[in-house]
């Protein structure tokens, strides 16, 4: 009597769930990550050995260029628009609501408050074309005292970083800080990079 064949079949590996699985994950990454937004000037931080991390969310940012000019900015669609109201009435101009809705998601900007209704209005892509004066920090027209004030007011869990040029003058960084410190700010961040371990 013969034996019997067993037919037999290529094992098969089902790749389905694998696929399903990795489009998950890279929908995921996509729908949870933040860009990064726009700067209007490069800065080029000193380095430190400060390993303190910056927090994610209650930040306003004062950044100081290697020119010497200030920007500002600050987190918060909701306490953007109250800051922008306030600063319309501080400075007798009046921002519509779609200004101030555009000024909500816009990213750091430095510009006198007279010139900011105009840079509002202009489209993302022509914003990025405008060469920004900065904010006023001299000891006549001190605008940044204002938006750090009216900031304050609008959050007041807010932290204040600044982040500086390693090659600015540091007449700039002291009439930044001199202004905080005057508004009784006397906790703030400076942001640096980490400094390299020579190995």
């Amino acid at each position: 009597m013969g034996k019997a064949k067993v037919h037999r079949t290529p094992p098969s590996l089902d790749m389905t769930p694998m696929v399903d699985l990795g489009f998950l994950l890279v929908t995921f990454f996509m729908l949870t990550a933040t860009a990064a937004p726009d700067e209007p000037v490069a800065v080029d931080m000193p380095s430190s050995v400060s390993e303190i991390k910056m927090p994610e969310t209650d930040i306003l940012l004062i950044t100081v260029a290697d020119d010497g000019k200030v920007f500002f900015n600050m987190d918060g669609k909701y306490n953007r628009q109250e800051l922008l109201r306030s600063m319309g009435e501080r400075y007798n101009i009046q921002f519509s609501d779609d200004e101030i809705a555009r000024f909500a998601v816009m990213s750091t900007f430095g510009l006198p408050i007279g010139q900011l209704k105009e840079f509002i209005n202009l489209k993302p892509d022509e914003r990025k074309q405008i060469n920004q004066p900065g904010v006023p920090v001299d000891s006549l027209n001190n605008q940044l005292k204002d938006w750090i004030i009216f900031s304050r007011m609008a959050n007041p869990k807010l932290r204040i970083a600044i982040k500086g040029d390693s090659d600015t003058n540091y007449p700039v960084v002291e009439k930044v800080i001199n202004t905080l410190i005057d508004n009784k700010v006397n906790r703030f961040n400076l942001i640096t990079n980490m400094e390299r371990n020579p190995s």
